[in-house]
């Protein structure tokens, strides 16, 4: 199974380096957001099988957008990443619906571990 992937960072270079190692992992990208509430809309129009989103975003961050995404769809995979690392962070995110957390830096071996993970 192919997974319809949506990227979501306010940092254009971090999106074009996620995109390509999605797609080098397997994934498929189907569309990109710059904010949280960019990311809603995606999400409500592409119905991606998995989406990566970065947490400190301008607008709407990415914890509000994630509750949003859950709200209306309560099966969606939202893997978060940033590079804020703190507990109360990741808890906050996994209470809120998160199916993943990666902390930036990450290695090319980390988005391919999720992205194995979500087509197996």
């Amino acid at each position: 199974m192919t997974l319809n992937v949506v990227v979501v960072d306010d940092s254009a270079f971090m999106r074009s380096l996620l995109k390509n190692l999605i797609t080098q992992a397997g994934g498929q990208i189907v569309g990109e957001a710059a904010d949280g509430i960019e990311a809603v809309e995606r999400f409500d129009q592409l119905k991606p099988n998995l989406v990566f989103m970065d947490i400190m975003m301008p607008n709407k961050n990415g914890l509000e957008a994630l509750r949003d995404i859950i709200k209306m769809d309560g099966n969606a995979k939202v893997v978060m990443c940033t590079s804020v690392g703190q507990d109360k962070v990741v808890a906050e995110a996994v209470d809120a619906g998160a199916s993943d957390f990666i902390v930036k830096p990450f290695k090319p071996d980390d988005i391919k571990a999720v992205i194995e993970k979500y087509t197996s």
